[in-house]
């Protein structure tokens, strides 16, 4: 791959973006299916049978990790293991009478998922406080001096959060998750596994070299392992003869320029604006100009590998490319070069 190729940071590459059909037929239904994350499945483990043996509601929990990592099929796997109803809602859209109509129509133990917790808006978390504590709901009636609260008693269901940026939480509703889970990249051999599994599913003939070359390029992830097993499958079948060979995997790879470390067009474009333009150091708000790109894609979805790989510091003066990032980009390390000076 050219290591100063331009891009225009298009999402048609993008293989971090919210999951599809494809990926949703693959997904796990229980803690027995789900591949890796050991500790965070025992944790889990230990909390619903102690919950199904006193007879209560699941206290609720908050999911922590970069995206792709699986918080919302481990939602969905929750109350499947607690034999319970899902109910699914995204943070940064919900207001009061949503969540009110929602928390009101909720059964005992029923798991309500919320993603991206942490862009919910300050009024609503607030809300949610006599919610989680004494499963009750104050809701306002009329407006002005002629107001009322009127409190209503709640079924004891489980709140279910997803946050990518846990830091963004207000500490009283963090402190207000019983259970905290955190989970980390996956490892090469956990996601050639699920390859493995998954190639089954759908039936592709698929070798175990083929199946190492996916998992080392999918970046510690699990959505984008699935969206790059879907993408080389339909090379194949173009291309190939549809078996997936470690000849044909790495053609197809190189066609769609996913290089040896999972880094794609994207991510060369980030690091060559890095340090070509930017001198190696800049601030997000920067960089999200220079590329085109919002700067919490930048911040959540691309930032959390490179910093895994070392490639990339944050400090106060901005984001820095490491020596580890000139190396692997062909830079000199340490140079000042830049084609737009």
């Amino acid at each position: 791959m050219d290591n100063h190729e331009t891009s225009d940071f298009s999402r048609m590459q993008d293989l971090a973006v919210e999951d599809d059909g494809f990926e949703y037929s693959l997904r796990p239904e229980t803690l027995r299916e789900f591949i890796g994350q050991e500790r965070a499945k025992e944790q889990l483990r230990i909390h619903i049978e102690a919950a199904k043996r006193r007879g209560h509601a699941l206290e609720h929990v908050l999911l922590v990790s970069p995206p792709g990592l699986g918080k919302t099929t481990l939602a969905k796997i929750i109350a499947n293991e607690i034999g319970s109803n899902f109910k699914q809602a995204i943070g940064p859209v919900m207001e009061r009478l949503d969540l009110a109509s929602t928390l009101t129509n909720l059964e005992q133990s029923d798991i309500l998922f919320i993603d991206e917790i942490h862009q919910m808006k300050g009024y609503v978390q607030e809300s949610l406080y006599p919610a989680m504590e004494d499963y009750q709901l104050d809701l306002a009636i009329g407006q002005g001096a002629a107001s009322d609260v009127v409190q209503i008693s709640l079924k004891h269901f489980t709140l279910v959060g997803a946050t990518t940026r846990e830091g963004l939480l207000a500490g009283p509703f963090r402190d207000r998750f019983g259970i905290r889970i955190h989970l980390d990249y996956y490892e090469v051999a956990d996601i050639q596994q699920a390859i493995r599994i998954n190639s089954a599913k759908l039936n592709i003939n698929i070798d175990k070299d083929a199946e190492f070359a996916l998992a080392r390029r999918a970046r510690g992830t699990m959505r984008i392992a699935n969206k790059l097993l879907a993408n080389v499958r339909d090379y194949a079948e173009v291309k190939g003869s549809g078996v997936l060979t470690l000849d044909i995997v790495e053609e197809a790879l190189e066609f769609f320029r996913i290089d040896e470390r999972g880094f794609n067009t994207q991510d060369y474009a980030y690091f060559r604006m890095l340090i070509e333009k930017f001198n190696g150091r800049a601030g997000v708000k920067a960089l999200a100009v220079a590329l085109s790109e919002d700067e919490r894609t930048i911040s959540e979805v691309y930032e959390p590998y490179y910093i895994k790989e070392g490639f990339l510091m944050l400090t106060p003066g901005g984001r820095v490319a490491t020596d580890a990032a000139y190396e692997y980009f062909n830079y000199p390390i340490g140079s000042q070069t830049s084609l737009f000076y």
